[in-house]
C-alpha cells in the first residue's frame, strides 16, 4: 500500500520510537517519500521555500526512521525516528512544546522509558554518589539480592492489601529490574520483542483483540 499523493503533499507526523512522545509535523511529497524510504532518515517538502529538505542535515539532529505507517485515508504518514538530537529548530526537543491545556494529571507517560534510558547513562557516565552506580559497581549477585528483595516486598504488601505500600515496592521491583537488564546488556526493545512474539492474532477479522498465547 502507498500513500495517496495525487492532491499533492501529505501530513508526516514524526514521533520518537523509544518514548512515543511526539516530535513534529511536516509534509512529504513523492519525492522526499521515496528518498526517506530509500536513506532511512527523514526527508521532507518545505511550502515556505518550495524544494526538499533532509532532517538534520545543517544542524546534524537527524532522524533515523524506524517505521513508518500509514493511515486508513492513504492521505498521512505516522513515521517512528531515533533522532540524533532535538526535533525543533528552537533547540525543544519537540515542537509541541507550547501546552494550552492539560487534563489534571501529574505523571509521566513515558516514565519507565524515561527511567531505562537513564539507567544505561550511568553505565558511561558515573554520578558521584549515585546509587544506580554503586549497584553497577557490585554486580549482578547484588543487583540480583535486591530484585529477589524486593519482589518478596511486593508479595508482602499483596497479602496486607496495602496498596500504597504496593505500589511503592512494585515501583522499586521495576528500577532493579531495569538496573538488570542495563548491567547484562538487555534492552527495554528486547523484552518489548519478546512479549510482541507472545502474542498472536485472535480471528480472522481486522480488528481483533490480541491475546497472549503462551501465558
Amino acid at each position: 500500500m502507498k500513500p495517496d499523493f495525487s492532491k499533492g503533499l501529505i501530513p508526516a507526523i514524526i514521533t520518537d520510537y523509544y518514548t512515543k512522545d511526539v516530535l513534529m509535523l511536516a509534509y512529504m511529497n513523492e519525492e522526499a517519500y521515496q528518498k526517506t524510504l530509500e536513506t532511512k532518515q527523514t526527508w521532507f517538502y518545505s511550502r515556505s521555500r518550495d524544494e526538499l529538505w533532509n532532517k538534520g542535515a545543517t544542524s546534524g539532529n537527524t532522524q533515523e526512521v524506524q517505521s513508518i505507517d500509514l493511515d486508513c485515508d492513504q492521505d498521512t504518514l505516522l513515521i517512528q525516528v531515533v533522532p540524533a538530537g532535538p526535533a525543533c529548530h528552537t533547540g525543544e526537543v519537540s515542537c509541541f512544546f507550547n501546552r494550552v491545556a492539560e487534563k489534571d494529571c501529574n505523571f509521566d507517560a513515558s516514565i519507565i522509558e524515561h527511567l531505562a534510558e537513564e539507567v544505561e547513562e550511568r553505565k558511561t557516565e558515573g554520578v558521584e554518589g549515585s546509587y544506580t552506580n554503586y549497584l553497577y559497581d557490585k554486580g549482578v549477585d547484588k543487583i540480583g539480592k535486591k530484585v529477589i528483595e524486593e519482589a518478596g516486598e511486593v508479595v508482602i504488601a499483596a497479602k496486607n492489601n496495602d496498596n500504597e505500600e504496593l505500589t511503592k515496592e512494585v515501583s522499586d521491583l521495576l528500577y532493579h529490574t531495569i538496573v538488570m537488564l542495563a548491567n547484562q546488556g538487555v534492552s527495554l526493545d528486547d523484552v518489548k520483542q519478546e512479549l510482541s512474539n507472545r502474542f498472536a492474532k485472535k480471528g480472522n477479522n481486522k480488528g481483533d483483540r490480541q491475546e497472549i498465547t503462551k501465558w
